[in-house]
């Protein structure tokens, strides 16, 4: 199995018009489809050829609670924050200066190590990184282990272990295969006819 990416991160806010504005109009992310009806839209950004974060605008949700990024939490909690991969350290500070014009809160420029990084906060509170890679280190090639007490599992290395899990005993076969209409199937079939 290969995977080419996030297909596309879910998010939520109870005004689109000021997160297309940030997302789109500030970063510079495309607006790449919108489905709609009374009560309800789903739009979606292009992070990349492969990448997209959507928006689902629902009018009584509130903004998250800022908290600085990566400050240990307790009680439920589902993600601490999103990074985007930018090309070049020039971008990462034309972006930098871009979200200081706009009036938004942004962090210095951190040193990672194999990255560099800023933070910021969309209008939704939605925590956001976003980082370019250090030219002496690429971890996806020679990944690291700078962890000096690794768990077990972690120690492992950093290739897949395919036997830790069953085998698939019943596979779907093609005849049976089925893909049932979502939201948004009946807006882009009509598109197509």
């Amino acid at each position: 199995m290969r995977f080419n990416g996030v297909n596309h991160i879910a998010m939520a806010t109870a005004d689109l018009d000021t997160t297309i504005r940030f997302w789109r109009d500030l970063l510079g992310m495309r607006l790449i489809a919108g489905l709609g009806q009374p009560g309800y839209r789903h739009y979606f950004f292009e992070i990349s050829d492969a990448c997209a974060i959507a928006f689902f605008e629902w009018p009584s949700v509130q903004p998250v609670q800022e908290k600085e990024h990566g400050r240990v939490v307790s009680g439920p909690f589902v993600f601490d924050h999103i990074s985007f991969g930018m090309e070049t350290e020039d971008e990462l500070w034309v972006l930098k200066d871009r979200i200081d014009a706009a009036g938004f809160w942004v962090s210095e420029v951190i040193d990672h190590g194999v990255i560099h990084s800023i933070y910021s906060f969309d209008p939704n509170g939605i925590p956001i990184e976003f980082s370019c890679n250090v030219r002496e280190f690429d971890f996806r090639i020679d990944p690291v282990m700078a962890d000096p007490k690794p768990s077990g599992i972690a120690r492992e290395g950093d290739a897949p272990n395919e036997d830790v899990w069953p085998d698939v005993q019943r596979p779907t076969p093609v005849e049976a295969r089925r893909v049932y209409p979502g939201e948004g199937s009946r807006y882009f079939k009509r598109m197509k006819t």
